[in-house]
């Protein structure tokens, strides 16, 4: 978690020095470019995001581990193949020398994200954290820190943004080493049956995924280039400021899945609902406490929020409160498609990705040349809703399994308490201007403190501080 909070405030500070440092048009371009650029990198994986968790997560439980080399080459050979054909291409078709810096690192940010995948299905989630997450985007923010003060041309940006991935590639090939001889088990061999039999098996189950990831990944990207082709450059860069504190809500469900989806693959393997329930529960306790005050208090400070960026983004208001209403429902589902995966349903998964998609681009074709950046907001807005109630009630019907524990019920509560109803009421005595926002903040985070504190064995925070004895060996 700590580790999610550092990664969203560095991509909240870099954007906010793209901004600054670029005007309007030249800060789309970019976050035109970056849009694609993760979009290729999502498509190159192939939906190993899942197949190289649940995979190892299984054979571990089940028996399995002497396969364990012929899992991670079946998610690997054809990972790194796909980024460096991608890579080629974007390279030879982009149009500007932007996208061609980036298509030239492409391999490694894909290569980045398998090889930590890969780890997190041994249940280790120190790479990740130290690798990606800090080492990473420090690098990021020290690079393109220096672009602003040296170079602050577009496709300098797009280096100082992407380089990083370099070092990060290397280490993260390092700790799968690592990780892979500590567990493998002396003398493993496999029957060349066996190993036919696991990739098959392994691309059935992520076949369905690989698409569902790239248009999830184009759930999350592709508004931004849509808002450019069909608003301009200038709505681009207000839209992709608006939804920046959507990155901090992300990586805050990235961080309790990913340390969650291991220990759920292990739990639906075996058939035991009642501890993949209250996984589920309590991950989803979490993720409320976490982000519910983020998005209740963008909706209220969303002016001020938007004026650190430049006055002219503050036109981006109510995209930030419209954002900020649906990532409350989102949130409150808990990490609800990655459930459905664990459970074995990544062809209904991709079905649910795949509706949600066509939600966001036809409300953006049809709202955003009348409404610009707020159209492409109520586009990205219903396919939260779609991609998240709709699992909600296929994992429930399917498998039995609910997000609405006590733990979740709690938190909900008290951020709605503390950062909902309680700011209301300080706003409304002492005004809405500087001095009356800054009381209300200063009322609200104590008390949200202390009601955590006295509800923290509902909440399950004690495990926060129970360490995980595979990543202390």
């Amino acid at each position: 978690m700590a580790g999610s909070a550092l990664a969203g405030g560095v991509g909240v500070v870099v954007t906010w020095i793209v901004a600054r440092r670029l005007g309007q048009a030249e800060a789309g371009a970019f976050f035109s470019a970056t849009a694609a650029f993760v979009l290729a990198g999502g498509l190159a994986k192939l939906g190993t995001g899942t197949g190289l968790v649940y995979w190892p997560a299984r054979l571990r439980t089940t028996g399995g581990s002497h396969l364990l080399g012929a899992c991670l080459r079946t998610g690997l050979v054809p990972v790194v193949g796909l980024s460096l054909v991608l890579a080629a291409v974007l390279g030879f078709a982009a149009p500007n020398d932007t996208l061609r810096t980036l298509a030239f690192l492409l391999p490694l940010q894909v290569l980045t994200d398998t090889l930590l995948t890969a780890t997190r299905g041994y249940r280790s989630m120190r790479p990740t954290v130290l690798v990606d997450r800090v080492l990473r985007n420090v690098l990021q923010l020290l690079a393109v820190g220096a672009a602003a003060l040296w170079f602050a041309s577009l496709p300098g940006f797009a280096l100082a943004w992407a380089l990083p991935y370099l070092p990060a590639a290397v280490l993260a090939g390092l700790a799968l080493r690592r990780i892979y001889l500590a567990g493998r088990p002396p003398g493993a061999t496999s029957r060349r049956a066996e190993r036919r039999a696991l990739r098959r098996d392994f691309w059935l189950f992520t076949g369905p995924r690989a698409v569902a990831a790239v248009a999830q990944l184009a759930l999350q990207r592709v508004d931004v280039l849509l808002v450019a082709a069909l608003g301009g450059l200038g709505a681009a860069a207000v839209y992709a400021v608006a939804g920046r504190f959507v990155i901090l809500i992300q990586f805050a469900n990235q961080g309790i899945s990913q340390s969650v989806q291991p220990r759920l693959a292990e739990a639906l393997s075996t058939g035991d609902r009642v501890t993949a329930n209250r996984l589920y529960q309590v991950a989803t306790g979490w993720l409320v406490l976490v982000t519910w005050p983020i998005c209740l208090l963008v909706i209220l400070f969303a002016p001020a929020y938007l004026r650190l960026f430049g006055d002219a983004y503050t036109a981006g208001t109510p995209v930030v409160r419209l954002l900020a209403v649906a990532m409350l429902v989102a949130t409150g589902c808990g990490m609800v498609d990655m459930v459905l995966a664990m459970a074995g349903r990544t062809s209904v998964n991709l079905g649910n990705v795949l509706v949600a998609l066509a939600v966001t681009i036809g409300l953006d074709v049809l709202l955003i040349p009348r409404w610009g950046a707020l159209g492409a907001a109520a586009g990205l807005a219903g396919a939260m809703l779609a991609n998240n109630l709709l699992p909600l009630v296929q994992v429930y019907r399917g498998a039995r399994l609910h997000p609405f524990g006590p733990g979740t019920r709690a938190a909900a509560l008290l951020a709605i308490g503390c950062f909902g109803l309680l700011p209301r009421a300080v706003t409304a005595l002492a005004g809405d201007g500087p001095a009356g926002l800054a009381l209300a903040v200063a009322v609200a985070t104590p008390a949200f403190a202390a009601g955590a504190w006295l509800l923290r064995d509902r909440l399950e925070l004690g495990a926060f501080t129970r360490r995980n004895p595979q990543e202390a060996s």
